[in-house]
């Protein structure tokens, strides 16, 4: 029999289910377990050119739709997603490893609210009008055209909807390719939005590793890419996108600073460090991970953090009483291991975790690290697991310093009851997504990226609109028009 995981075919183009099993098997591993769950094939050649001629020829059609009547295909789509959230959520389980008390909460549920939220924003793209004496200008808000996304294996069906919805209430078509780590999700964000009445062609799924990006990427009619990933993928994908001179939206990685200041409730910012560093077993591109705590409450501070740390239950993701994943495959959580042991050999103290959990899966314990210098290799260098790196400071000008001393810039959070203290620093760090006694909310009416090595571009928001349309001036001459001959 079947595992309930395996996708009726690995591709969807044009509003369906499409195979070609000439493409190279990629195996979907169940992180919980190691077992092999499902199996989809990488697109050929010729399944590119399907989505991407299909795509191309959808758009204009779907552009000349009303932002009403797009709006209203979005909202249909969050309504659907929403009713089967148990069911997406297990998928996404199946997918990533995550447990289930996380993905019915954080993952579908974040989709629904893209969908919803740029279906309601799909009306009100309206330009301006430019009052010039007796002539004027009007401006146009115009769909881009043809968009690439490209997932990242940790959020598959959020970031498949952070990228299709604000691309469709613009107007455009998209081509998306979910991480080969993750590939299910994405093909059901594509079934729901043509039951939810979105012309096929206009949202294609199309799996495959970095050679299909690539063909994506460089494609010709393509006019715009946004990827979700690391800076080494972004730095490439971006070069490939300016040969082309595409838009792009690049939201990348990141090794962000919590600061936690000697005033701040001890509870809440333990909640704030765990939140920054555990959830998704640490596999989240804005996560806290140099937490810079105030000599004052050091030893208090990680007295809690290795008490509430105690209480993680790592287990069978499906178990809803789960809160601790495993991570995403064997590769990742042996790179992460081998970050623990260099934290280890670096010479930070070791409060708790540090080793491969003893059960099936990829688990690692959630693992922290105390008198972590800013040299380190675990301080430097983004993880991408529950490794937390605690940090002492003593003048809030020096940690701003070393906060900012990076080539990161995703996220930043300040712990403190000096609200003055709060704006100051964080109008000092350099830093796109940043937080006040609070971390790694990702609300959709809020932007989210970074500065610096961690991205151009903003998602979610208006500000999404912006990076998914472009503006057309129009010059409205009412009189005559001189000219010198």
């Amino acid at each position: 029999m079947t595992h309930p995981a395996q996708p009726k075919a690995s591709h969807f183009i044009n509003g369906e289910y499409v195979e070609d099993t000439a493409g190279t098997p990629i195996p979907v591993i169940y992180a919980a377990t190691g077992e092999q769950i499902a199996t989809v094939h990488a697109a050929t050649p010729a399944i590119v050119e399907q989505a991407l001629s299909t795509a191309k020829a959808a758009q204009k059609a779907w552009a000349r739709m009303t932002g009403t009547e797009r709006g209203r295909i979005l909202r249909r789509a969050a309504d659907i997603m929403r009713e089967r959230n148990h069911d997406l959520s297990v998928l996404e389980t199946y997918d990533t490893g995550k447990p289930l008390q996380e993905t019915l909460v954080a993952d579908a549920t974040s989709g629904a609210d893209a969908l919803e939220y740029f279906g309601g924003l799909a009306a009100s793209l309206t330009g301006e009008h430019i009052p010039l004496g007796e002539d004027w200008v009007y401006t146009k808000r115009e769909a881009l055209g043809l968009c690439v996304g490209i997932g990242a294996w940790n959020y598959p069906t959020q970031i498949a909807c952070w990228k299709g919805a604000p691309a469709l209430a613009c107007g455009n078509a998209m081509v998306f390719k979910p991480s080969e780590t993750t590939p299910l999700c994405a093909l059901k964000v594509a079934e729901i939005l043509i039951e939810a009445g979105a012309p096929a062609g206009v949202f294609n799924v199309v799996q495959g590793m970095g050679e299909v990006g690539g063909a994506l990427v460089t494609d010709p009619r393509v006019d715009k890419v946004s990827l979700t990933g690391s800076v080494p993928t972004g730095k490439k994908v971006y070069a490939a996108a300016a040969e082309g001179m595409k838009h792009v939206t690049m939201e990348l990685g990141g090794k962000s600073p919590l600061i936690i200041f000697d005033d701040a409730d001890i509870d809440n910012a333990v909640g704030g460090a765990i939140n920054g560093n555990f959830y998704s077993s640490g596999q989240v591109c804005s996560n806290g991970t140099r937490v810079f705590v105030q000599k004052g409450i050091k030893e208090k501070f990680l007295a809690r953090l290795a008490e509430r740390t105690g209480n993680a239950i790592l287990g069978d993701p499906m178990d809803e009483a789960t809160s601790f994943g495993p991570m995403v495959t064997e590769n990742q959580m042996n790179i992460v291991l081998g970050y623990i042991e260099k934290g280890k050999e670096e010479g930070a103290r070791l409060i708790c975790g540090g080793k491969r959990a003893d059960m099936d899966g990829y688990f690692i314990e959630p693992t922290v690290f105390a008198d972590v210098t800013d040299d380190m290799t675990i301080a430097r260098e983004e993880i991408f697991g529950p490794v937390m790196s605690v940090l002492d400071f003593d003048t809030e000008e020096e940690v701003v310093a070393r906060a900012n001393d990076t080539e990161f810039g995703l996220s930043a959070g300040v712990f403190t009851k000096d609200f003055t203290r709060a704006h100051r620093v964080i109008g000092n760090l350099e830093a796109g997504s940043c937080f006040i006694n609070s971390y790694n909310d990702a609300p959709v009416e809020a932007p989210f990226g970074g500065v610096k090595a961690s991205g151009v571009g903003r998602e979610n928001s208006k500000e999404a609109i912006k990076h998914f349309s472009q503006v057309k001036s129009v010059y409205v001459r009412m009189g005559d028009v001189e000219a010198a001959f």
